[in-house]
């Protein structure tokens, strides 16, 4: 028997929510040898989501701890943790923070903010849409979104590569981020 979805609603209600660490997270799809993707996420452990009257003036904050990143392989998430990419000892979170909301009045919008990595901030757009909103067991609302951008990441110093003998280089420097977020309307 097929299901379908259906959406009750193209904005959340107004209200503060925060991000629910078990039912979020970020992932990230970078190039690899120039022959295949990689693969990935981060554990996204903190924030909050304020949804004001005017959609306009709603804003996020969100912290990712950058050693939480995972790819699949022990190594290479040893490598990423370490000086050459996010030094995570000198530079223990990952913060985003958004500047302006563009709602498109369909349940999709445009979020940009100021993304910061390794002490570097650079602006982002964020297209994302909103999931919906339901009444948990537990009686709370929960909100559900879901956004995605790419990137350049030696946009934020991060350039640690490797030339390959046949040419081309190690890691791609363009990287897709995508983002799921559940939060609880406080």
């Amino acid at each position: 028997m097929a299901t379908t979805e259906t959406k009750t609603s193209v904005r959340p209600e107004t209200g503060t929510y925060t991000i629910d660490p078990g039912h979020a997270g970020v992932s990230f799809t970078g190039r690899h040898l120039m022959v295949s993707k990689v693969r990935g996420k981060f554990s996204l452990t903190g924030g909050t989501i304020v949804i004001a009257d005017d959609l306009s003036q709603s804003h996020v904050e969100a912290t990712i701890p950058a050693a939480s990143v995972q790819s699949g392989d022990v190594k290479r998430d040893e490598h990423l943790r370490s000086a050459d990419f996010f030094d995570v000892e000198q530079y223990p979170t990952i913060e985003f923070r958004s500047t302006k909301l563009h709602d498109h009045g369909d349940g999709t919008f445009d979020l940009d903010g100021d993304l910061t990595v390794r002490g570097v901030t650079r602006p982002v757009t964020l297209e994302g849409e909103f999931l919906g909103a339901q009444t948990s067991p537990w009686n709370t609302t929960v909100v559900g979104f879901s956004a995605e951008t790419e990137v350049n990441r030696k946009d934020w110093g991060l350039e640690w590569n490797m030339a390959l003998e046949t040419g081309g280089f190690l890691v791609g420097d363009k990287i897709k981020l995508e983002i799921d977020i559940e939060a609880i309307k406080q």
